[in-house]
């Protein structure tokens, strides 16, 4: 399993405490550091529309002009997004053998599809 999201963002730290509470093994794929792929991009968008993938509430996507922001209408538009600016990416995405368990976290749902993967 992985979990996918930036080291100081709070919603990150509460799904590695849930997961490390509930002695959950993953691996943390931190953005900051390590980016992200355009091949995962690509795996993600089979799964979640960008609109669900590019996180429109955080700081990132507030600080592009409104041009850049009216531009970003797609898939291609979106992933081009995320590549350049990975603190756009709705956090933290957590991940088994390329499909997308949990989009952001919210305790409930990770135990629902947690106990399932179990």
């Amino acid at each position: 399993m992985k979990l996918y999201g930036i080291p100081n963002c709070s919603t990150v730290k509460k799904a590695r405490v849930w997961l490390d509470e509930n002695n959950i093994s993953y691996t943390f794929h931190d953005f900051k550091k390590l980016g992200v792929t355009q091949a995962t991009l690509e795996q993600w968008l089979t799964q979640q529309p960008w609109e669900k993938l590019v996180n429109r509430a955080g700081m990132t996507w507030r600080n592009l002009s409104d041009e850049h922001k009216a531009s970003i209408i797609d898939n291609a538009s979106a992933s081009a997004l995320m590549l350049e600016k990975t603190s756009v990416i709705k956090r933290p995405i957590l991940e088994k053998n390329n499909e997308i368990l949990c989009l952001g976290f919210n305790e409930d749902n990770y135990e629902e599809t947690l106990k399932r993967e179990t």
